[in-house]
């Protein structure tokens, strides 16, 4: 596990995560498959209209291909975790690219079968590397302490949600001179030279993912606090998913009734935009909070938000709720993915952080079904609520807020004592004269 380090005179900057030995390298060649999946949801959905005439087909080609590739991605992980990404990334990588190459060929010219579409779908689905699972992972061991990975794993997160913005902006200006299905293939390609760097990496080849199974420490979790921690990370990270896949359709219906249709990309990109810069900012401070009532906080600030969001009177103060409510997501699914490899042991992480994934995405598919159906029948503000009300609810009833509080500030205030000595660090690491003396897990 990650040792803290001493109180530094200044924390660790971004620059400095990516000047860490092999960090780029890695980053960069994890960003570039990562792409892919910014584009292919666009590009196939595209394609397999222009190919069958049918949206509804489209449509229906696309949930098969996205509930494969959520719904199996622990699956995919736990080959990571057990065989490294060496052994396991490549033959998923390849197949995958297969597929989407002959999904491409199938879309490019009119009259395809949908039935064949919606088959090879669900098998490309089933094969997508988990390569934003993975490189979280390996930031462990790339950066020396908690805080470097505090930073890196906001890093990460942040330069996601970009590529979620970029690819489609991609794809919409190669279907201005190729058909969709060049998209699908463009997609394949990325996917398969992204993951050929990323496995030759040298922190893959030096490090790997998979170290050797430790004992457990006498001073673990106990099975029960490590559940609570499990099921606070999955419940928050799916309520920050519905929350976001309620989100797309609110807006696009309170433009409608505004009749400023085409401003509906504006308020996602304002939600864009709030989470990169909430993103950043959060991972640049040194928190002394608990992981645990960070995630709440911050659930609640986004639930809070949104609820503030369905009571805007013009689409202007929208704009501004839905950039405030972003300021809170990608910090959210940070802590979350910090949570998740607080919780488990080194043979399990890449397992972990892809349930963290699952989660969000399956929440938002939850999301945008839940509240789709509701927008004829309810007052948009209702819905604004209802699209809050899991994070609310886990905000609520996950933590005990004032046991919390006191304890952190006591921390801050007055350190820890550990064995009869003082601990001046909220995270329980003792140091005596700059020099790490014991450790006890809370």
């Amino acid at each position: 596990m990650l040792s803290p380090s001493p109180t530094p005179s200044h924390a660790p900057s971004y620059a400095t995560v990516l000047r860490t030995r092999h960090a780029s390298r890695t980053f960069g060649a994890a960003l570039l498959g990562r792409l892919s999946y910014g584009m292919i949801s666009l590009s196939l959905m595209l394609a397999v209209k222009d190919a069958t005439g049918s949206y509804s087909v489209a449509r229906a080609v696309m949930a098969l291909f996205g509930a494969t590739s959520v719904f199996l991605s622990p699956a995919r992980a736990a080959l990571i975790d057990r065989y490294g990404p060496r052994r396991a990334l490549p033959p998923m990588a390849i197949a995958y690219a297969l597929l989407l190459s002959v999904l491409a060929h199938g879309t490019w010219q009119p009259g395809a079968s949908g039935v064949r579409l919606g088959a090879l779908a669900v098998t490309a689905g089933a094969c997508t590397p988990p390569l934003g699972p993975v490189m979280r992972t390996l930031w462990k061991g790339l950066v020396p302490d908690r805080e470097h990975l505090q930073r890196a794993y906001s890093l990460d997160g942040v330069a996601e949600e970009l590529l979620f913005v970029t690819g489609p902006l991609l794809v919409g200006l190669l279907v201005k001179f190729a058909e969709p299905a060049a998209g699908v293939a463009v997609s394949a390609a990325l996917v398969l030279v992204g993951t050929s760097a990323l496995v030759t990496s040298p922190a893959v080849r030096g490090t790997g993912v998979r170290p050797p199974r430790t004992k457990p420490l006498s001073a673990a979790p106990s099975g029960k606090r490590l559940l609570g921690v499990a099921a606070l990370r999955h419940a928050v990270a799916a309520g920050v998913g519905l929350c976001l896949g309620a989100l797309d359709l609110l807006v696009v219906a309170f433009t409608d009734r505004q009749d400023q249709d085409a401003a509906a990309a504006w308020v996602l990109a304002a939600l864009s935009a709030g989470s990169a810069v909430g993103g950043l900012t959060y991972g640049a401070v040194a928190w002394r909070a608990s992981s645990r009532l960070r995630l709440t906080a911050l659930a609640a600030a986004l639930g809070l938000s949104l609820l503030a969001a369905g009571l805007s009177p013009n689409l202007y103060v929208l704009v501004g709720m839905v950039a405030v409510a972003g300021l809170f997501v990608a910090p959210a699914l940070t802590t979350a993915y910090l949570i998740a490899d607080e919780s488990v042991d080194t043979n399990s992480r890449t397992q972990a952080g892809a349930w963290v994934n699952t989660a969000v995405n399956a929440g938002s598919s939850g999301g945008t079904a839940v509240v789709g159906p509701l927008l004829g029948h309810m007052p948009l503000a209702a819905c604004f609520a209802l699209a809050a009300a899991p994070v609310l609810l886990c905000a609520a009833f996950t933590v005990d807020w004032t046991g919390e509080l006191v304890r952190t500030w006591r921390d801050a205030l007055l350190g820890r004592v550990v064995g009869g000595r003082r601990c001046d660090r909220a995270d329980g690491v003792q140091w005596v004269g700059g020099r790490r003396r014991g450790r006890y897990l809370r």
